[in-house]
């Protein structure tokens, strides 16, 4: 591809509106998590708690703004200023929840529209990475680590409100923090803030910006279709292990225990002359 007529793609990605079709994909697959999250009782649920349903909902859907906006010192309820928005995340739950005959959930579900949903939702994610450093980076001009943690929170909030989003459908699940054992999307979010970050604020990135954006949002869809469509769940586990065998003390745990063991080993025949 002439390497103009690829910028020239780059930049149309670069300015891609995201309302409506890219928040519908966002809401779809917020409430899919929701309603998987609740198991086979998930529909009992929507049909005994509707209002907890609902809230549970909105606070996954709207998650990065609400966290953000707490850490940020802005109005937490802010995230949920924008009367479209919140209509369109309404209304995407309710056809999930209640459709006739479960239709709507069923055909959110089929594999080619969900691959499609899944991919839309990936570009969204880049996006909100991209604002979040941009926003945080105006307030805190030389605040790089913000600048990546909030960038992190827009591209996975849902994961980091999980806790509460459980706890207002009744469930108290403190095991699941999100810093404890982070998932792909967290991990991901915080390689591309990282990159964002690098990109906007120093000079080891020479190239323009829609590169990085689109080069950034072919790696997270490329890897979202990658787990949907070949079970590839998280490509970082490998490069995890290694890194905390090297820096995180795997290889003295490692060789404190064979050496251990060989203490032991050396010592068995003894023990068993006095023994005997």
């Amino acid at each position: 591809m002439d390497p103009e007529a690829f910028l020239e793609m780059a930049n149309q990605v670069t300015k891609l509106k995201m309302y409506p079709y890219f928040d519908i994909a966002h809401c779809v697959i917020c409430c899919l998590y929701v309603r998987e999250d609740l198991g086979a009782g998930s529909l009992p649920f929507s049909r005994k708690h509707p209002l907890s349903n609902w809230l549970s909902s909105m606070i996954t859907i709207f998650a990065g703004g609400l966290i953000c906006n707490w850490l940020l010192g802005e109005p937490i309820l802010g995230a949920l200023k924008n009367n479209q928005q919140l209509m369109v995340a309404t209304a995407v739950w309710y056809v999930i929840f209640y459709s006739p005959f479960d239709i709507g959930y069923k055909i959110c579900k089929f594999l080619p529209i969900k691959v499609l949903l899944a991919a839309m939702k990936e570009v969204y994610r880049v996006k909100k990475i991209n604002d979040g450093v941009a926003h945080s980076a105006k307030i805190f001009p030389n605040g790089y680590l913000i600048m990546i943690a909030i960038g992190t929170i827009k591209g996975n909030g849902s994961g980091f409100i999980k806790i509460l989003e459980r706890l207002f459908r009744g469930t108290w699940t403190p095991a699941a923090m999100e810093v404890m054992a982070p998932s792909f999307p967290t991990k991901a979010s915080i390689a591309a803030a990282i990159i964002f970050v690098l990109d906007k604020k120093t000079d080891l990135i020479s190239a323009p910006h829609a590169l990085v954006y689109f080069g950034i949002c072919i790696f997270f869809v490329y890897f979202k279709l990658s787990s949907l469509l070949l079970g590839i769940h998280d490509p970082f586990i490998p490069f995890e292990n290694l890194f905390c065998a090297i820096f995180f003390g795997g290889i003295w745990d490692s060789l404190q225990a064979t050496l251990a063991g060989k203490k032991a080993a050396a010592a068995a025949p003894g023990d068993a002359a006095k023994n005997g």
